[in-house]
Formats: structure tokens, sequence, C-alpha cells
């Protein structure tokens, strides 16, 4: 599914500038504190990047519901993860931190579901 590789190709992307950004700006702005918080968030969204990639990848060759699943699962839960991580880096405000987990357990569900896949395929070609 092209989907997952858009956005894989999307999210390494904006790692790269969300990376660059905290390097240069942010380290200028925010507590050390913060700075780990939001460095956090950059490390998940480049792990994420390449789980959705292979996901892509492997669409191509044989796809499957729950690898499909798996796919929108990265993507919403590195949204989440990530994302209310730089939100709280940048505001601190600490009650964006309660929603992290929720991203966390998506991220969770969707290495099963690349489990699942994994375990009920034959061969890939």
């Amino acid at each position: 599914m092209r989907l997952f590789l858009t956005a894989g190709a999307i999210s390494g992307a904006l790692a790269v500038l969300l990376g660059a950004f905290g390097a240069h700006l942010l380290k200028q702005i925010i507590s050390p504190e913060m700075l780990e918080v939001y460095k956090t968030g950059i490390q998940y969204q480049f792990y994420h990047t390449f789980a959705l990639l292979g996901v892509g990848i492997l669409m191509h060759l044989k796809p499957t519901k729950s690898l499909k699943w798996s796919g929108y699962l990265f993507i919403s839960g590195t949204s989440i993860f990530s994302g209310f991580l730089y939100l709280l880096a940048i505001t601190g405000i600490k009650s964006f931190g309660m929603i992290v987990p929720i991203g966390g357990l998506t991220l969770v569900v969707a290495w099963i579901l690349l489990l699942v896949y994994s375990l009920n395929i034959k061969q890939l070609h």
C-alpha cells in the first residue's frame, strides 16, 4: 500500500526537520529536561518511521488485514506518542503527558499485529 511508504517518507523528513529544530533552536528556549522529552519524541518517531516503511514494503509483497492495521496503528501511534511529547516539551503543559501512553499502547498493538502477520505468512513470494 503506497499510503504506508508515503507516510513513512513524510515521517522521516519531519523527524529530521523537527530534530534540527530541537537541536538548533529549542535548546536555547526550553529546559534541559524538556529537551530530553523532545528528543524522546524524535527517537520514537524515527524508530516507527522505519517500521512503517517496512510495513509498506511488506504490503506490496503480501498484503493482509493485520499488516494493514499495523500500518494504520504505526501512523496514529507515532502521531499521538511523539506529537504529544513535542507539545509537552514546547509548552510545558503537563496534561499533554497524560495522552502519550495512549500513543505508546497504540504502537504496541501495531507491533503485535506485525507479529501476527509474521506468524501467519508461509512465504513472501
